[in-house]
C-alpha cells in the first residue's frame, strides 16, 4: 500500500468511517490509480471525469456504485490531500429515485412457507419481521437477542449509529427453534468456517433460488423484505416517525418513500372523478377508430 492511500485510511479511521467504508475508499483510489498508472496527488479533475466515464461506459456500473466512487476520490482530494477545486471540477450524478419493490402479505406468507432450511428461514423471517438492513442481520450476535425485554439489539447500523427493533413473538419462537437445531455460538448466523459470519453474498443466492421456487417475478433480497416490512407496517397504520426509527433512516424524507407504495392510503383516497356526475357508459358505441 501506498503513503498516500495509508494516509488516507488514517483519516478515514479519525473521522470513524466504518471498516467497510474504509476498505471501499481504498480499493476505489488503488483502482483509480492503476487506471492511469500514476498516484492520484499526480493526477486532477480531468482524471477523475475520465475514471467515472470508464465506469459508465465501459464497466456498466449502476449509478449508485459511481456515486460511491466519487465520494471516495472527492474524500481522497478534500480531506487527505487538501484539494478545493473538487466540488466545482467534478460532477455531480442527479440521482434518481426509483419507488421501493414490495412483497404482498401474501407473497411474504409464501416465502416463509417455503421449503428451506431452518438458518436460512429464521434470517429472512428476521429480515422481514424487524426490517433490517443486509449486513445488519449478519452483524447480529447471539447475545443481541434480547428476550426479557423483547428487543434486538442492532449494535452499528448504517453510519455506527446503534438502534433497537422489536422482536416478534413469532420470530422468536423461528430463533429458538433455529438455535435447539444449529446451536450459534457467537455470530447469530454463522458462515461455513469457524468464527466467520454469513456472507451477504450467500443470502443473495438463497433470495434468487427462491424466488425462482416460488415462480414470482418481483426482486427479491433482504432490502426487498425490509421495503415490505416498512410498507406494511405502515399500511396498519404506523406514522412514520415511529416508521423512521425502526429503520435507522436519518432523514424523514427517506421514510416518505413508502407513502407512494402503501396500499391502504392508495386505496383510502378517492379519485376527484368518483365525484363527477357523470354516465357510465354501458355499450361500447361507434365513432372515431384510429385510437
Amino acid at each position: 500500500m501506498t503513503q498516500l492511500r495509508q494516509r488516507m485510511q488514517e483519516d478515514l479511521r479519525l473521522r470513524n468511517f466504518s471498516e467497510r467504508t474504509v476498505r471501499h475508499y481504498t480499493h476505489t483510489v488503488a483502482e483509480f490509480a492503476t487506471y492511469f498508472h500514476k498516484s492520484p496527488d499526480q493526477l486532477g479533475p480531468e482524471h477523475i471525469r475520465m475514471f467515472l466515464l470508464h465506469l459508465l461506459n465501459e464497466r456498466k456500473l449502476a449509478w449508485g456504485t459511481i456515486q460511491g466512487a466519487r465520494s471516495a476520490l472527492k474524500f481522497l482530494y478534500t480531506r487527505t490531500l487538501k484539494q478545493k477545486w473538487f466540488d466545482q471540477e467534478v460532477i455531480k450524478p442527479k440521482v434518481r429515485r426509483k419507488l421501493p419493490t414490495v412483497w404482498s402479505r401474501e407473497e411474504v406468507c409464501a416465502l416463509l412457507d417455503a421449503e428451506m432450511n431452518i438458518k436460512h428461514r429464521a434470517l429472512l423471517a428476521l429480515y422481514y419481521s424487524a426490517g433490517l438492513r443486509c449486513q445488519e442481520a449478519l452483524d447480529l450476535k447471539v447475545t443481541d437477542i434480547d428476550s426479557q425485554r423483547m428487543v434486538i439489539h442492532v449494535r452499528e447500523g448504517k453510519g455506527k449509529f446503534p438502534r433497537q427493533v422489536m422482536l416478534s413473538p413469532k420470530l422468536l419462537q423461528i430463533l429458538r427453534v433455529y438455535w435447539r437445531g444449529r446451536k450459534p455460538k457467537d455470530w447469530l448466523f454463522p458462515g461455513r468456517q469457524a468464527g466467520e459470519q454469513l456472507k451477504a453474498n450467500a443470502v443473495r443466492v438463497v433470495c434468487q433460488k427462491l424466488r425462482k421456487q416460488l415462480g414470482i417475478r418481483k426482486a427479491l433480497s433482504p432490502h426487498v423484505l425490509r421495503h415490505s416490512f416498512a410498507s406494511h407496517l405502515l399500511d396498519a397504520g404506523t406514522d412514520l416517525r415511529s416508521i423512521q426509527l425502526l429503520l435507522g433512516h436519518r432523514d424523514l424524507e427517506t421514510t416518505s418513500r413508502y407513502l407512494h407504495v402503501s396500499e391502504a392510503r392508495l386505496h383510502a383516497t378517492p379519485s376527484p372523478l368518483d365525484d363527477l356526475p357523470i354516465r357510465t357508459p354501458h355499450a361500447a358505441h361507434g365513432g372515431n377508430r384510429t385510437a
